[in-house]
């Protein structure tokens, strides 16, 4: 038996929430993959895990429509075994991580896998250079036959459908141009696909390494795979423990860790950090009113993380160079959180290099 907080309290030491300072190389996440979604995204998920981002620049990291589609950093050293991490585990893996796009491919008797290798060698052809996504877009609208596209109405026009797109990409040998929008794809240098992720990126086992305890189907939804595929991976290494009833799986060199993990640090999340990606959003927040703020369908806010617990969400208001940090608390705050969560959004003013106005605690 595991109670909630022995499995946050986990998760921080393991996503290293907790710790001072490090680099790229002794970062945990960036096995994973750190999302870069809004302005606070792969940046300040590094940032509030003491990495020195003022210098940050592409010949460290590269930027890859990964896990879900959505743009994740990495080391750029590792960009080759990323690429083997991130493949599809089957056909069917493929068409669930496209959406309905699979649907038109299926009628035409096309395979998923099948037609990700076409668009990626369409894609490489039209990215000789780096150019912008509407344009490649618009190239392999011309040169891919009817199953690969949709009608956009907002647009008047014809493209490919978004994920075989996004998906495609990695596997074209493509990365995403730091800071562009709209993005800007460009050829990794030097790109090599690795025969295997091995161990350390494998996405199962860093799911269970930094978001454990889980059971197949929360790693399954974390990367849109079906449950069959990922159960038939699992890893063996695993002990089995019970979380709030549920019986779920953490790999056995962390057994100790899990028992012994002191998460203790105050910190700003960010709405997409890895911490708030975990699918058991139950053990995170029990709460369904608080659960419901922090996860809206739209327009996600910051998480306020206190001693390995959520205790209230946060969103920037900015005005010209300065803004403030609103805070709507869960629970009453002691003063010495509240000088900690100020401690926090002076950080975050000055890594977006703007003047802090104050902490609004009032929500």
């Amino acid at each position: 038996m595991v109670d909630r907080r022995q499995v946050l309290n986990f998760r921080v030491h393991a996503q290293q929430l907790d710790r001072g300072a490090g680099t790229l190389a002794d970062t945990a996440v960036l096995d994973i993959g750190v999302q870069n979604t809004g302005p606070d995204g792969a940046r300040w998920a590094l940032a509030v895990r003491g990495v020195d981002v003022t210098a940050l620049s592409d010949t460290e990291v590269v930027l890859l429509w990964t896990v879900r589609g959505a743009p994740h950093l990495y080391r750029r050293a590792d960009v080759g075994t990323v690429a083997a991490a991130v493949e599809p585990f089957s056909d069917a893996d493929a068409g669930k991580r496209i959406y309905d796009a699979s649907r038109p491919l299926k009628a035409a008797g096309i395979g998923n896998l099948a037609a990700l290798d076409e668009v990626a060698a369409r894609m490489r052809a039209v990215v000789t250079t780096p150019t912008v996504k509407g344009d490649v877009s618009g190239r392999l609208a011309t040169m891919l036959p009817e199953p690969y596209l949709r009608a956009c109405r907002p647009c008047d026009a014809t493209h490919l459908y978004e994920m075989p797109f996004r998906l495609a990409a990695v596997r074209a040998g493509l990365e995403l141009q730091l800071d562009t929008s709209p993005p800007i794809l460009r050829r990794i240098a030097g790109f090599t696909k690795a025969q295997a992720p091995g161990d350390r990126f494998d996405l199962i086992r860093a799911y269970l390494r930094l978001l454990g305890p889980a059971t197949p189907k929360q790693v399954a939804d974390y990367l849109d795979a079906p449950v069959k595929d990922v159960k038939a991976l699992w890893p063996r290494d695993v002990v089995e423990v019970t979380v709030d009833g549920e019986v779920r799986a953490l790999l056995a060199a962390d057994e100790q860790a899990l028992e012994s993990a002191d998460g203790t640090g105050t910190r700003l999340l960010g709405p997409y950090d890895l911490f708030l990606q975990a699918k058991d959003r139950a053990t995170l927040v029990p709460d369904a009113a608080h659960a419901k703020e922090l996860w809206p369908v739209l327009g996600r806010p910051g998480a306020v993380l206190v001693d390995g617990e959520l205790v209230g969400t946060w969103r920037p208001r900015k005005s010209g160079r300065t803004f403030t940090v609103a805070v709507h608390p869960w629970q009453r705050l002691s003063g010495a959180t509240r000088d900690a969560i100020t401690a926090q959004a002076e950080h975050l003013a000055a890594h977006r290099a703007v003047s802090l106005a104050g902490v609004d605690f009032g929500g």
